[in-house]
């Protein structure tokens, strides 16, 4: 057994399959893969990695195992599995996991052919596990699989927390313990035990809080978007390919950037936080429908398109279209008299949930601070948004967040 001092959770037992996977170089990998990218050139201090978000999941994958009863290698399949479940990640997490699946068709959970063959895969074995199983179970699939990747999956549980503490921010803050304590299986379906309904509600709240202050803070996504252009023209300039960049980690995509002539000004702007300014940015109500339903190719098209009418370069224009609202853990399992129903039924919290992710909700225009004046007006024109105002001028210079940015 090998004890691990973690910063979350403080010590963390691993053993058995968990232990021997812990040396191999794609779990290794893991320490060199930021856990949220671009956000810490807000909050500096959130440096930790998806090494040390794996040991969490592990370690509370585990604790729900013990809970619900299940031994054996029913259970070792799952701590595997919790301890792999990001070893499908690309450099810097999801920020440029887009640009992986346009090319590969694989996002982070598609294991399959990472742990079917190599050191993974012998370690597996070794211990009498199928790495399809294990693989099907990051994925989510099966009873147990939904405590893996679910709606009331560790994997949340753990770095809602994690990202709160790293950020220095308040509010991630669950009761993690309850609800692992609580978790049932119910005709195959992982569910919380009655009287938990507001410990189902604290992860509904505890993710909408830290959307706008963390995951989707205007520099970070200037950031991100940043970081994808470059990674796309990177993968078109040279002989590099999305196969080999899902395998890289942070530092081995950084120094790429800087070694092609086509994308050495991304890495630098990047390395510097030299970033780009907000031009535009607009309220889910002025976006029109066919903007929120684009794909990669047209939000291309309507860069350049913006590019030509404020007369800069078409490297001077970024359109970052978010994803629309949603909300997954809406659809969380709770026991109520008996019956097991949605959170979303059963909570008139998730409704006004809802109403305030539309609001936080913003499409971003983004350009060098030169060109920043002409590039809002295109934009406005081009895009189509119904407002008057929706350009913005970057005027706080501080590195932290604070609420009042999203109002």
């Amino acid at each position: 057994m090998t004890t691990i001092k973690d910063s979350v959770h403080d010590h963390i037992a691993v053993e058995g399959v968990a232990e021997a996977l812990l040396e191999t170089p794609p779990v290794q990998r893991l320490r060199h893969i930021s856990q949220l990218g671009t956000v810490t050139l807000v909050y500096p201090s959130a440096n930790h990695t998806r090494f040390e978000h794996s040991l969490g999941v592990y370690h509370l994958a585990d604790q729900a195992l013990g809970h619900l009863g299940i031994e054996g290698r029913q259970a070792e399949r799952v701590r595997a599995a919790a301890l792999l479940h990001d070893i499908g990640h690309s450099p810097y997490s999801h920020n440029v996991e887009h640009v992986v699946h346009r090319h590969t068709g694989k996002y982070h959970d598609d294991v399959h052919e990472l742990i079917d063959s190599g050191p993974v895969a012998r370690v597996l074995s070794e211990h009498g596990l199928n790495p399809d199983r294990v693989a099907d179970l990051v994925a989510g699939d099966g009873d147990l699989g939904q405590l893996v990747s679910g709606e009331l999956d560790v994997d949340r549980m753990d770095y809602l927390v994690r990202d709160a503490h790293h950020t220095g921010v308040p509010y991630g803050t669950i009761d993690h313990e309850r609800l692992i304590r609580e978790l049932r299986l119910v005709d195959g379906e992982l569910v919380l035990d009655e009287g938990n309904v507001q410990a189902a509600e604290s992860l509904l709240l505890a993710r909408a809080l830290m959307n706008p202050t963390v995951y989707q803070h205007h520099v970070a996504r200037i950031a991100k978007t940043m970081l994808r252009r470059g990674t796309e023209r990177l993968l078109t300039a040279t002989n590099w390919t999305a196969h080999d960049l899902r395998r890289w980690d942070d530092n081995d995509l950084l120094v790429r950037l800087r070694q092609c002539d086509e994308t050495e000004a991304y890495a630098d702007r990047l390395s510097c936080r030299n970033l780009y300014k907000r031009a535009v940015w607009a309220e889910y109500s002025a976006v029109p429908q066919d903007l929120l339903d684009a794909d990669h190719r047209d939000i291309r098209a309507l860069e350049d398109k913006i590019a030509a009418v404020a007369d800069v370069d078409t490297d001077a224009v970024l359109v970052d279209v978010a994803a629309e609202p949603s909300m997954t853990e809406s659809t969380s399992r709770v026991l109520v008299n008996g019956e097991v129903r949605q959170l979303g039924e059963q909570s008139t919290l998730v409704s006004a949930l809802r109403a305030a992710q539309r609001d936080q909700w913003r499409l971003g225009v983004y350009a060098p601070p030169s060109s920043n004046e002409r590039v809002g007006e295109a934009a406005i024109r081009e895009l189509g948004l119904d407002i008057d105002g929706a350009r913005v001028r970057d005027v706080r210079t501080g590195i932290h967040a604070t609420l009042d940015e999203f109002n």
